[in-house]
């Protein structure tokens, strides 16, 4: 295993030192916060797709996903609802890894999880070590409110890009927006440059 350091992180710090993306506060807990019922997929169900919308690329069921190389990291995250939690210790597989042997040329990702939540992001946004998918937080097994047995982490975007529940990506040409895309919230979602909205 590998461990990962987001940009920036230097290990405890205090509130005083802190520096946050625009309009977010500081907090240690950990909030849960959903579009819809938590699903509970037994990990005898559970498997993970990647696909261009016509034909699968690559399939893992429980017990291969975790047969993959996987890395210990810890970085901050920032939720469009202005909390942040900084310095969270996740275990996961990097979308790097899984990619590895995917021949596309997409631009862009759609993202679906279990309980039909989705989101949109750049293809480029998923390499390069910025993007896992994580099976383990603060030294536990993921729970299910925070999107276990496994869900995506984008730390480098507001929140709600890091699907919980994931169970396939799509790689396509064109982008179409997710489930809170389509509700208002900004396509991209750089919370350093505090895009929330359409139109941030």
């Amino acid at each position: 295993m590998m461990a990962i350091i987001s940009r920036g992180f230097s290990g405890r710090r205090s509130a005083a030192v802190v520096k946050l993306p625009p309009g977010q506060y500081l907090t240690t807990d950990f909030p849960v916060l959903s579009a819809g019922p938590t699903p509970n997929v037994p990990l005898d169900n559970w498997q993970l797709t990647i696909d261009d919308g016509t034909k699968v690329l690559r399939k893992w069921d429980w017990e291969s996903f975790r047969g993959l190389p996987n890395e210990t990291f810890t970085v901050d995250l920032h939720c469009v609802t202005r909390w942040s939690k900084l310095g969270a210790t996740w275990e996961g597989v990097s979308l790097d890894t899984l990619l590895a042997e995917v021949n596309t040329d997409a631009s862009y990702a759609f993202v679906h999880s279990y309980g039909d939540y989705t989101t949109n992001l750049p293809l480029k946004d998923l390499l390069n070590q910025k993007a896992w998918i994580a099976f383990r937080f603060d030294g536990g097994e993921l729970a299910l409110e925070h999107g276990g047995p496994a869900r995506l982490l984008v730390p480098h975007l507001y929140l709600w890009k890091s699907a919980k529940w994931i169970r396939r990506i799509t790689l396509t040409h064109e982008d179409k927006p997710g489930f809170w895309e389509g509700l208002g919230y900004h396509n991209y979602g750089d919370p350093w440059r505090e895009q929330r909205y359409w139109g941030e």
